[in-house]
Formats: structure tokens, C-alpha cells, sequence
């Protein structure tokens, strides 16, 4: 007797009796940032920007997904050929039991070789520091975005502030005209 040499695999109907899924965290998923420094850009010129991953403890990263994560007074250093976060605020866990993390320990930022040199060159520059940005999800690992940053006089900020002022204003003109054309 011959032996079947192919087979036939039946559709399946689980699309029909699967359950409706809730929808995703936005910060979990990565469509929303987790953390961001919105001083920075008021305090700070942002020149160019990196890509870090954090080593991170697990009540860490619960924590981050529940949005107690705080980059305000937060800054990065390299030393010995390695870069590490100083005083990055994480919350404590709300289910953690007696081993929760310390909220601002040193944290060490994943980089590599090239990337941690070109850091270190950049930063010794007088007036240059590194700035975290934003803290967010990629494909279920936290990411912090960090800047080589040169820090602003006041005047700097005055006339940031002065043009972002006569941008929002040529731009509510713009608006304003469109509309009036439209009718």
C-alpha cells in the first residue's frame, strides 16, 4: 500500500472565536514616551542625539510603565570607558514587597564602544554635558534618548522664546487668512 506523501492542513476559525483583546498600554507599547525632559529644551541647546538602552531592574521597569519615571534633574556621565545615568527619579513599585529598587541610583547606559567614545570626546568639550530627553519603549526594552547639550544664557532663552512667540503668531495668521479665503 502507497503512504500519503502530502498533506492537507484545515484552516483554522480562530480568528471567529478568539476573545476581543483589550487594547495596549500607549507607553508600553512604545506610541507614547514614558519619560520626557521638557526643561531641557528651555535650558539647554540640543546638538546631536543617541540611542542608549538602561540596565534597568525588573520593579524598574514596572515602574516606567506606570509612568513614574522623572528625567527633570537627571544627567549622564562617562567614566572608565563607560556611560552611566545619575539621578534619574524612578517611583517605587505600587505591588513591590520589600526588595523594590532605590529610587535614584546610578543606572548604567547601554552603548557601544564607538558610541561611548564619541560621548566621551564630545563631552569634554568646555560648556557640553549629556542631557536624557525622553524615555520610551522599543520592542519591549526602555530606551532613553540622550543629547550632547550646551547650556543657554538668558538671553538665549529670551530669544528662543521670542521666536517660537513670532512663529505661533505667523502661523495663527496663516490660519486666520485660509479661513477667510475659504468662504
Amino acid at each position: 500500500m502507497a503512504r500519503q506523501t502530502s498533506y492537507q492542513i484545515a484552516p483554522q476559525k480562530a480568528a471567529a472565536d478568539a476573545k476581543p483583546q483589550r487594547p495596549r498600554d500607549p507607553v508600553a507599547s512604545g506610541e507614547r514616551n514614558a519619560a520626557e525632559n521638557r526643561v531641557a529644551f528651555h535650558n539647554y541647546f540640543l546638538m546631536e542625539k543617541f540611542e542608549a538602552g538602561i540596565a534597568l531592574r525588573g520593579t524598574e521597569v514596572k515602574s516606567i510603565r506606570e509612568g513614574k519615571a522623572n528625567l527633570r534633574d537627571c544627567y549622564g556621565l562617562v567614566k572608565d570607558g563607560e556611560a552611566f545615568l545619575l539621578n534619574m527619579h524612578i517611583g517605587p513599585y505600587s505591588h513591590a514587597n520589600y526588595n523594590n529598587h532605590e529610587e535614584t541610583r546610578t543606572r548604567k547606559l547601554l552603548l557601544h564602544r564607538e558610541e561611548v567614545r564619541k560621548l566621551q570626546s564630545k563631552t569634554q568639550i568646555k560648556g557640553h554635558t549629556l542631557i536624557p530627553v525622553r524615555l520610551y519603549f522599543k520592542n519591549g526594552r526602555v530606551k532613553c534618548e540622550l543629547a550632547v547639550a550646551k547650556g543657554k544664557q538668558d538671553w538665549d532663552k529670551r530669544e528662543t522664546e521670542r521666536r517660537r512667540e513670532a512663529d505661533r503668531e505667523a502661523q495663527t495668521a496663516i490660519n486666520a487668512s485660509k479661513h477667510k479665503m475659504g468662504r
